[in-house]
């Protein structure tokens, strides 16, 4: 743990720290504090999420990660930071800015960036990407050239993700079955848990970590048949996979939950790509980090169910 001159122990900023049940900031906060290690928990606005983290212990300041003057002010005094941010417009100027203040700091011990598996396959010039994904990847050359001590994590898609939780299961309600147009493509979503545990295994003690690419996946790669498999087996009933076209998919299932057009544009570039089998992709990184094995989805989905009932 990092101390200042004065002994005290420094706290670490975490960034999207108010995200609900299934955000990596607010898990991170929960998991640093366990451990005892101070944290300050930086929120858009205040409500009933900031109380959540200060009743944890969580320092809590308010500010936009675009205004530099409220990033020198949260970031002030700390040596060490995640940078986490949810799919925004906004995503390459709130790293900007934060990269301009953390060198304009000129001590921090360790920035711990939150990208995005894609990343890993795009170029220069690439096209197929989704807006949010080319803001990914210029963020991380923006972090390359700032010199700073930048761990990068590289998830894949979250099994959190809409696709699998809310879309997912209004389908399994309806007709026993999971609708999307993925194709036979495969894919290894990674819980949102795992990834937190990974961020803050990192944060505790980063200096091993300074530099490296850690690829976040789930235990196993497959296709959708297989993933209903797993639904099946949690909750104790048939669950099957049914194929949709994409734009029958995006009119019946997307556009219906009247999401932000930034991420309903990310979320169907996701739907493209796995059904291009883009996202066949297979690490042992969570163990790696962690020392435990990333969560399946069938374990995902039965602890979900048995706290609903």
């Amino acid at each position: 743990m990092t101390t200042s001159a004065a002994g005290r122990a420094t706290p670490v900023l975490v960034t999207g720290a108010a995200g609900g049940v299934g955000s990596v900031g607010r898990t991170v906060v929960e998991l640093l504090r366990r451990q005892g290690v101070p944290v300050r928990a930086l929120v858009h606005h205040e409500d009933e999420r900031a109380d959540g983290l200060r009743a944890v212990g969580a320092e809590v300041v308010a500010g936009d990660l675009t205004e530099a003057g409220d990033v020198v002010r949260a970031l002030a005094g700390c040596r060490r930071m995640y940078f986490g941010m949810s799919v925004s417009p906004q995503y390459l100027q709130a790293t900007v800015t934060v990269a301009a203040v953390a060198r304009a700091q000129g001590d921090l011990e360790a920035l711990v960036n939150m990208s995005q598996m894609t990343v890993s396959q795009m170029t220069l010039t690439s096209t197929t990407e989704s807006k949010q994904q080319r803001l990914h990847w210029l963020a991380e050359q923006t972090l390359d050239w700032s010199g700073l001590p930048v761990v990068y994590l590289r998830p894949t898609v979250f099994l959190d993700n809409p696709l699998f939780t809310t879309i997912a299961a209004g389908s399994i309600a309806s007709s026993g079955a999971i609708r999307l147009p993925f194709g036979s493509g495969r894919t290894a979503p990674v819980a949102a848990d795992d990834v937190a545990q990974v961020v803050a295994t990192v944060l505790a003690d980063p200096a091993p970590h300074i530099g490296k690419v850690y690829e976040l996946t789930g235990p196993r790669s497959q296709d959708m048949t297989g993933m209903a498999a797993e639904f099946s087996a949690a909750l104790g009933r048939p669950v099957t996979y049914v194929d949709v076209p994409l734009r029958q998919w995006i009119d019946e299932k997307l556009t219906p939950l009247g999401l932000p057009q930034h991420l309903q544009d990310h979320l169907v570039t996701m739907a493209r790509l796995h059904h291009e089998n883009r996202y066949d992709r297979l690490t042992h990184d969570v163990e790696v980090v962690t020392g435990r094995p990333a969560t399946s989805v069938q374990d995902f989905v039965a602890a979900r169910a048995a706290h609903t009932q």
